[in-house]
């Protein structure tokens, strides 16, 4: 599913009505039935509900009364409260309000400050509270009555529903207006906003239900909207099939390169996220007084003991490294590695001079942060958290955080390469400019070893043949929702990175269906 800016939405509202003769009061109808009915879904039957409804100007007004109408049609109790003179209503807006002023409904006005100890009262006696004060083309601060009415919903217990988004919020940045509405549930219409599924936005949306007003692909496709919102759909198509006759060999073999003094647990991560990516066969290159322990704790991965290698990678054992490179589909490169500036000189070098599809991350990104001329090498899939991301560009992170689109999209060009910027809301971009949002993973995923267990992943699926922009897209999805399996089993924090590993067939098999359909298999 695409993600679009406020511009963005405005041209496809504009040019639906325009040239394909659909009727923006047409779409305001759907978008109003397709609130009520996420309402129902999510907060249960309507009938005899009270639900308080606060429209402003413009058509985000014009939502909020067709709702108001739609809910009285499903016996609902609705009363709406404009922040506007009602005779300033215009177009479609204007058309619903007359629709409106037929029914029985209570309908006012509250048009200063002063007047907000009533609306106080119809707050608290209310079930459900709707906004429709401002929409997505918000561009002013928030003052006077509409702050202080949003400041009276935010005090409120009882749950909020936005209407498109929630009223205060910038909808290209998430960043709040002064003040802005603190939703249980957000209804955008058409296509999700950056606001909605990125940090700081995404903390006031709540739960985000996108409804289809009747918007044709082809409008969007002509507007030229291209970022991804990952979702199931999307990341089911790019899962390799297996057929009947599969073997071990038919889905690649992956060399990881990892591990150090202290550190073998990163190797025995990134092995395993390799191994339940669904990679064939995994071999992990690690000095040799380490293979005891990985071999132990992972006895389905082949081990690469460097001969010269003791305490970490170091260059004697550079050719030894190049020749177990041979013959495998992809590499993985990085976790646990150690800073050594002799393991800097070997990884830079394997780096250079391998043609495979490699992903490099954690210490492997670190040792390549002072070579950034020559990461376009080959298929190169670079995973920085933001303090990572920081050394390699050369900027802060508190710059990166703030322009994390931007950051992503424009080293990726500039390097030729693919990268993971993680984070709430990881940003995969490609150096073609293809950028993508991953919406799965939640706070709990904040611990030690998440990454290995992401760096395996990827390289796993580079291994089965997945490219690289796909493969990145595929593993930080799954990673992310198989953290949030575990989270919707009743384990908010605490978890382990093994036990994420563990969930990741059952993250696949979620985006699968129930059921999973090899390939050639009769129905």
């Amino acid at each position: 599913m695409k993600i679009a800016t406020a511009e963005q939405m405005l041209l496809c509202d504009r040019l639906t009505s325009a040239e394909y003769n659909i009727p923006g009061l047409e779409l305001m109808e759907n978008a109003g039935r397709g609130t009520v009915a996420a309402m129902a879904r999510h907060f249960g039957g309507l009938a005899e509900r009270k639900v308080l409804i606060f429209t402003g100007p413009g058509n985000n007004g014009g939502d909020g009364l067709v709702i108001a109408r739609l809910l009285l049609e499903q016996g609902a109790r609705p009363q709406v409260v404009s922040l506007v003179p009602l005779e300033k209503l215009q177009g479609d807006a204007a058309r619903n309000l007359e629709r409106v002023k037929q029914l029985a409904m209570p309908l006012y006005t509250c048009l200063d400050e002063e007047e907000l100890s009533w609306v106080e009262r119809l707050v608290g006696e209310s079930d459900l509270l709707v906004d429709a004060l401002f929409g997505t083309g918000l561009r002013s601060p928030v003052t006077g009555v509409f702050a202080a009415v949003i400041r009276c919903l935010n005090a409120s217990e009882v749950p909020v529903v936005a209407v498109d988004i929630p009223s205060g919020l910038a909808a290209d940045t998430g960043i709040p207006q002064g003040v802005s509405v603190r939703a249980r549930l957000t209804c955008t219409y058409g296509l999700p906003k950056f606001a909605q599924v990125e940090p700081p936005g995404k903390e006031y949306v709540g739960l985000l239900e996108v409804i289809d007003i009747g918007i044709p692909a082809e409008v969007v496709e002509r507007i030229g909207i291209t970022v991804e919102w990952l979702n199931h759909a999307w990341v089911k198509g790019v899962i390799p099939a297996r057929g009947m006759a599969s073997h071990k060999g038919t889905f690649g073999h992956l060399l990881a390169l990892a591990g150090s003094l202290g550190k073998a647990g990163a190797a025995v991560l990134c092995g395993l996220g390799a191994a339940r990516s669904g990679a064939g066969l995994v071999t992990i290159a690690a000095p040799k007084m380490l293979c005891g322990v990985v071999q132990g704790a992972l006895p389905e991965a082949m081990t690469e003991p460097l001969a010269f290698s003791q305490n970490y990678l170091s260059e004697p054992d550079y050719e030894q490294l190049l020749a177990s490179a041979h013959g495998k589909a992809a590499v993985a490169v990085g976790p646990g590695l150690g800073t050594a500036e002799e393991t800097g000189q070997v990884v830079r070098k394997f780096y250079r001079e391998l043609r495979q599809p490699m992903v490099v991350d954690a210490d492997g990104l670190n040792l390549l942060a002072g070579e950034v001329a020559v990461l376009a090498a080959g298929p190169r899939i670079l995973t920085p958290h933001p303090g990572e991301m920081s050394r390699l560009a050369g900027i802060s992170t508190l710059e990166i955080q703030g322009k994390r689109r931007e950051v992503a999209a424009d080293f990726a060009k500039r390097h030729g390469v693919y990268l993971v910027l993680k984070g709430a809301s990881t940003i995969i971009a490609a150096p073609d400019g293809r950028l993508a949002i991953n919406p799965t993973g939640n706070p709990g995923m904040a611990a030690g070893g998440m990454g290995d267990v992401l760096t395996g992943l990827i390289g796993g699926l580079l291994a089965q043949g997945v490219a690289p922009f796909e493969a990145a897209c595929l593993g930080v999805y799954v990673h992310g929702l198989a953290g949030d399996r575990i989270v919707r089993a009743g384990r908010p924090f605490g978890f382990l990175a093994g036990e994420l590993a563990a969930e990741i067939p059952a993250a696949f098999q979620e985006v699968l269906g129930s059921k999973c359909i090899m390939k050639n298999e009769k129905l």
